[in-house]
């Protein structure tokens, strides 16, 4: 655990004096495949050992919390990092976790906590507030600490209609993961944004970020590395995302690819086409493409379980001869 914690701040640190705008930490139970029980424990942690780079919750799953709670770690992680903190709100992603962290409660149900969420966390920043509502009801309370910044940046993560709609008509910033889909589904995010901001005249377009699997390779060894840590990972969420396999002590059970949409979630050429995988050429190509949609940010999805020498090469790969093509 040690390797993985000190890898992982190298990385971190290396972003931040490459200039990256936002590191981003999830929240996740239960999984040795991501492990991050609680985002704000990992961003204040980074956040002593950076000096520019903001600290992104990606994402806090709101049924999973308290909003007294949540807002009072989110101001603490603002207080501790020096007012860097970008707020992420999402519905959650696994059925599993929901039956464990929330037992009775449908996955598909977890943007309606999220809607209730959202403006009670600025409402507790704001000061005392008393809240009678579906999932949580409360006497007058405020957040204690209050946040450094006067306005903290909220993210909504969206792939729904209806939660693109949500998260313009609450003025946020948005995050959308096409998971292994192709640039088809990027496009139809971007179109869903477009519709919700149409239908809501006056509204002023925040930041629209999307986030990929990414592996810059130089060689045919680091390429086999990235094609099979990739494949290994999506085997695992499978598992999560089905719910066909066990998870013992952590650990997904790796799900036979020939049971994961007939192989194609875990097809080399198409993962190697879908995602931000290649070389810095062509990654940059790729990268083009996303910000001919009107996407603002790339979030660099790094881990995957893959070698922490091959990410490493990959990450120096990308600050080298990527991010130079967009400055």
């Amino acid at each position: 655990m040690s390797k993985v914690a000190s890898h992982t701040l190298e990385m971190v640190q290396m972003a931040d004096q490459a200039g990256f705008e936002i590191v981003w930490a999830a929240e996740h139970h239960a999984l040795e495949m991501t492990i991050a029980p609680n985002p704000f424990q990992l961003l204040t942690w980074w956040s002593q050992h950076t000096s520019q780079i903001r600290m992104g919750c990606g994402v806090a799953n709101a049924a999973y919390w308290h909003p007294i709670n949540l807002a009072g770690e989110a101001a603490m992680c603002d207080l501790i990092s020096g007012g860097r903190l970008e707020l992420g709100l999402g519905s959650g992603a696994y059925q599993r976790e929901f039956d464990r962290m929330r037992p009775g409660v449908d996955q598909k149900d977890g943007y309606r906590y999220l809607q209730e969420m959202l403006p009670l966390i600025r409402e507790l920043w704001s000061g005392d507030v008393a809240h009678n509502g579906e999932f949580w009801q409360f006497p007058s309370a405020t957040s204690v600490p209050k946040p450094i910044q006067n306005d903290v940046p909220i993210w909504v993560a969206a792939r729904s209609p209806v939660t693109f709609d949500y998260a313009v008509e609450q003025d946020a910033n948005i995050m959308s993961w096409p998971l292994t889909l192709g640039f088809e589904e990027a496009e139809k995010y971007a179109s869903l944004r477009k519709e919700a901001i149409e239908k809501l005249p006056g509204s002023t377009p925040k930041k629209f970020v999307m986030m990929r699997h990414t592996a810059v390779y130089e060689s045919s060894e680091d390429r086999r590395a990235s094609m099979a840590a990739i494949r290994h990972n999506l085997s695992q969420f499978g598992n999560l995302m089905t719910k066909r396999g066990e998870v013992e002590n952590g650990f997904p059970e790796l799900v036979p690819f020939d049971q994961i949409e007939g192989n194609a979630r875990v097809d080399s050429s198409m993962l190697e086409n879908n995602l931000v995988f290649g070389s810095a050429e062509q990654v940059t190509e790729k990268l083009k493409a996303y910000q001919s949609l009107g996407i603002d940010g790339f979030i660099y999805y790094s881990s995957m379980g893959l070698d922490h020498t091959v990410q490493k090469r990959s990450l120096e790969t990308f600050i080298e001869r990527v991010i130079p093509n967009f400055n």
